[in-house]
């Protein structure tokens, strides 16, 4: 007698072994034709596979987490098929499951998107085929026969060094893998190649390049329709295109991964720092500054010449080595150290907008996301073991204040002490303690992420959210008692004894660059008007015109406006079409009947036109639009 218990509870006897789809069918046949895997005695493994003893077992159907990836798995392993049907001097070698869905990278003539088409139709054959897919385990020496021909999966066998190599069959093909999978290729029901790039075999650059065809698949049509809707939409938001767009910054060869911004560029730029600046002044920030470059003693003292040297440039000056620093808290900690401090100074937040530099390799670069040079928010507050929870309530308040300015939503994760840490038992449980109360003050849901801390202290991550629900990891406050240490900090308690202060770092924006890519597209060009570079373009309806328009202009610049005059000799037309090609939020008209009036016809980007708006009526309600940080243009007044 074999008995399974299911998750709710619930036993159900067996006379004879059995496999986990005959357990599905024995419950419905409706759950066995949904079923993808099942997990035995809490270890996921394929459908067929065994139960000759007693058990806990949950069946993995269509709507549980783990199945997208099962599928996607044995996606690939279809697509790796029909590769070969059409290639058959391929050579493969891994095709693993990633976040969107999956590749494979295969030795073979370059191919491009333009082949998808009919690498896609002998998938959809080997769909419809709904060949079985089988686990068979083998012996090494076995292995190495079946892939005698195959050098990148000998290299894999013969790596290995103890226990049997499983390989998944389905028709003429077989493939190592650990599984599991799913029971045919039917249940790869909507599945899409996305794109091709070159990869070098095991990452070596003196190994072989590969072709890495990247694919996604899913359960059901329409969420693969919604994918693809997402994966359009995210091309049209790409920060790269539209920052060439709307001339904000560029990338030369002579400066890899180091942004070059241009005037409309820094309009925002300068804008996010205004705000940056407005907020922390509030919440009782000092700024400060620290130099670019320190020598390597500092760096020595701090542990990042050991630990991060790799990532630092550096330079010889008068027989001394120096580095540009990658980060700002070493800076920070000189300013700490210049005079004596006592308990009535705590907390001291001190904040820095520095220009660091880490060496990226090439292959990483992308965008404003991954650079060379640049800005961290950074802020360190040095404070007592009793302020610890209101300090890091104070800068989730104020990390919630500034995102929600553009519209961002976030999470919170707490990463815990990692296994390789510094620090005593009692500092530990001290400082975790003081995020957790924090956090439970704070009163908002927060993933746990236990071991997952930096060496020096326990963290919070904030992860925001953007217009197409993608995530980003910007924001951190870690705790840190490592460097006050190293540098022998103190304060003076109330008792006169010196103590060691406690230190947040932390960021919000993060890296400046990055979180401007991030708004880029989050807001697809379309910035609010207080941070938009060019808020309203004024459109003389003729030559004659033209000379009151830059009056009017003259006007609003001095009421701090941001405006153009487009006195080009195009069709009005053409004008407002330029002007919202290129995002501006407001296009002024003016003609006979606006200068005669003291009036405006002035249109926004949705192609709503308001008449009759006097000049003071435009001017007020675009700088309390401006004071405001609204996300959204509000309703010109008329008259």
């Amino acid at each position: 007698m074999i008995s399974i218990t299911l998750p709710d509870g619930n036993i159900k006897n067996f006379e004879q072994p059995l496999s986990g789809l005959d357990l599905a069918v024995s419950i419905s046949e409706g759950l066995a034709r949904n079923c993808v895997a099942m997990e035995l005695d809490q270890r996921l493994v394929d459908l067929n596979a065994r139960i000759d003893r007693d058990a806990a077992v949950r069946l993995v159907t269509t709507k549980d987490p783990e199945a997208l990836a099962i599928m996607r798995h044995s996606a690939a392993h279809v697509m790796a098929q029909a590769i070969l049907r059409l290639y058959p001097e391929a050579k493969l070698t891994i095709g693993p499951v990633v976040e969107e869905g999956f590749y494979y990278d295969i030795d073979m003539p370059p191919v491009s998107e333009e082949d998808f088409p009919r690498i896609e139709a002998e998938i959809q054959k080997l769909i419809k085929a709904k060949l079985p897919i089988r686990r068979r385990e083998v012996t090494q020496a076995e292995a190495l026969a079946l892939y005698q021909h195959e050098p990148y999966k000998l290299e894999m066998i013969q790596d290995l060094t103890e226990g049997t190599i499983s390989v998944y069959e389905q028709g003429e093909f077989a493939d190592l893998c650990r599984g599991p999978h799913v029971p045919h290729t039917g249940f790869v029901k909507a599945i899409k190649l996305l794109k091709v790039s070159g990869a070098y075999w095991r990452a070596d650059p003196s190994r072989a390049q590969l072709q890495r065809i990247y694919g996604t698949a899913y359960f059901d049509k329409k969420e693969l329709d919604a994918y693809l809707h997402f994966i359009e939409e995210a091309k049209r938001r790409n920060h790269r295109k539209i920052g060439q767009a709307l001339e904000l910054f560029s990338f030369h060869d002579e400066a890899p991964g180091m942004p070059f911004f241009h005037p409309k560029g820094m309009v925002i730029w300068n804008a996010l720092l205004e705000y940056w600046r407005m907020e922390h002044r509030v919440a009782g920030y000092v700024e400060t500054k620290t130099p670019i470059m320190l020598n390597r003693a500092l760096w020595e003292r701090s542990g990042h010449w050991a630990n991060y040297r790799e990532n630092m440039y550096t330079a010889m000056i008068d027989e001394v080595e120096y580095a540009i620093k990658p980060m700002n808290c070493p800076g920070g900690m000189l300013l700490y150290s210049c005079r004596p401090h006592s308990y009535r100074d705590l907390p001291l937040r001190a904040a820095e907008v520095g220009l660091v530099h880490r060496h990226e390799l090439s292959g990483v670069l992308s965008g404003l996301f991954r650079v060379r040079a640049f800005h961290q928010d950074d802020a360190h507050i040095f404070m007592t073991p009793t302020q610890i929870e209101q300090e890091i309530l104070g800068v989730l308040r104020l990390v919630e204040r500034i995102y929600s300015t553009f519209g961002l939503g976030f999470h919170l994760e707490l990463s815990t002490r990692p296994k390789k840490s510094i620090g005593t038992d009692e500092q530990w449980e001290l400082a975790t303690g003081g995020l957790k109360s924090a956090l439970a003050a704070y009163g908002r849901d927060c993933k746990l992420n236990e071991g997952d801390g930096a060496f020096y202290g326990p963290k919070i991550d904030v992860h925001i959210k953007d217009a197409l629900g993608r995530t980003w990891q910007c924001g951190t406050i870690q705790l840190d008692m490592s460097l006050p240490e190293r540098f022998n900090l103190h304060f003076v308690d109330k008792d006169n004894e010196r103590k060691r202060p406690i230190m947040i770092h932390r960021v919000i924006y993060g890296s400046i660059e990055r979180f401007l890519g991030i708004l880029v597209e989050h807001f697809a060009g379309r910035f609010p008007l207080w941070m938009t570079p060019v808020q309203a373009v004024i459109l003389p309806m003729n030559d004659e015109m033209v000379s009151y328009a830059e009056e009017v202009k003259a006007r609003f610049d001095a009421a701090g406006l941001r405006t153009e005059v487009d006195s080009r000799t195009e069709s009005l037309n053409k004008k407002v079409r330029e002007a919202q090609l290129v995002q501006t939020p407001l296009t002024l008209t003016i003609g006979a009947k606006e200068k005669d009036a003291g009036t405006l016809a002035v249109r926004t980007l949705d192609g709503k036109v308001t008449y009759g708006v006097s000049h003071q009526g435009f001017i007020d309600a675009v700088l309390d639009n401006i004071r405001r940080r609204a996300l959204t243009l509000d309703v010109f007044p008329t008259g």
